[in-house]
């Protein structure tokens, strides 16, 4: 079992790491599914993670905040909002699919503006 949460947990770090280039993936959702999982099958990968000077912050911010810093709810809202009116725009091929990547784009950024802000 401890074999098949690694695997799960790096699919889910996988995720989490093309989700920050990827607006349309939530990062931090997927790095503190990896930490659980990790944390269920190795201590020696849960520790890598947590420690990572990039990735770990996420985690750690969240799990002790429930933030997200200023810098990447600006980034991750703009990136959404970029990718989703061009694909509503050029795209979409009638109104309504225009409307549901916007509503989708307004959806992902009311969940994005709910958290506290880290400053």
């Amino acid at each position: 079992m401890k074999f098949i949460y690694a695997i799960l947990g790096s699919i889910a770090l996988a995720l989490g790491i093309i989700g920050i280039f990827l607006p349309i993936l939530p990062t931090t959702p997927f790095l503190l599914l990896a930490a659980a999982l990790y944390f269920r099958s190795s201590r020696r990968l849960y520790e890598w993670l947590l420690s990572h000077p990039h990735l770990g912050t996420y985690i750690k911010n969240f799990r002790e905040h429930k933030a997200i810093p200023l810098r990447v709810k600006i980034v991750s809202v703009s990136l959404v909002w970029i990718t989703l009116l061009y694909c509503a725009i050029s795209i979409a091929g009638n109104w309504w699919q225009s409307t549901l990547f916007i509503l989708l784009a307004t959806l992902i950024s009311i969940h994005i503006l709910h958290y506290k802000t880290l400053r």
